[in-house]
């Protein structure tokens, strides 16, 4: 059976969801953060060197990495998730798959971080420094960047059901979390198409059933 080495508000959630999609048992072994840090416990060294979730078991194999994780279970469980190879539709899989960690992660997280530097406990003289500089990341970098990755896929959105086109694919699960995190407050600005997306995701039973498996989530 599947084990999922599932960490709190992070991306096995979307693990679930693909899990429940494709109707196959698999039990989830749940892991906490640090409530200081908000990084894993060590623990899930002992399933994966990088300590890092998702990691999936699938009897002696271990998956690590939600893109890798999602390609095993397509090709070993649903292969209706993978278009056909070389048509337009698996290009576009092919594309989003990449672009989710690639492109649009790296702001949100890089946000996270100057956030936090933004209010971090610094002597008094140095706070102008300090938030002077992030604010100035923040407006000329990683700002203009989230709104032009944001408005690429609502653009997109607007003429697409999926990712892949009109059928869902691997794709769409790998784009759920940052746009999830992205709607529920990551990004500013309107992006309606992408918000109905994230609604009509967390609207599907296999979706609810995945939030009830994997317990409190704060982007649902």
């Amino acid at each position: 059976m599947i084990i999922v080495h599932h960490l709190n508000n992070s991306r096995s959630q979307r693990i679930l969801w693909m899990l429940e999609e494709l109707g196959i048992a698999y039990e989830i072994k749940h892991y906490q953060r640090d409530p200081k840090t908000m990084l894993a416990p060590s623990s899930l060294k002992k399933i994966h060197p990088l300590g890092k979730s998702p990691v999936i078991t699938d009897g002696d194999i271990t998956v690590a990495e939600s893109g890798a994780i999602i390609d095993y279970l397509a090709n070993n469980y649903g292969k209706n998730l993978i278009p056909t190879t070389n048509s337009p539709e698996y290009r576009q899989y092919t594309y989003w798959m990449h672009f989710a960690e690639g492109s649009l992660m790296p702001p949100f997280v890089m946000k996270l971080v100057f956030d936090k530097v933004r209010s971090a406990p610094v002597p008094f003289f140095l706070k102008p420094v300090t938030k002077g500089i992030a604010d100035k990341v923040m407006s000329s970098f990683i700002e203009p960047n989230i709104r032009n990755n944001m408005t690429f896929i609502n653009d997109y959105l607007a003429k697409n059901e999926w990712f892949a086109g009109a059928q869902m694919t691997g794709a769409d699960f790998q784009m759920s979390f940052p746009l999830e995190a992205a709607v529920a407050g990551r990004a500013t600005g309107n992006y309606p198409h992408i918000t109905a997306w994230v609604k009509r995701v967390q609207a599907r039973p296999t979706y609810q059933k995945a939030l009830q498996a994997g317990g409190p989530y704060d982007y649902a």
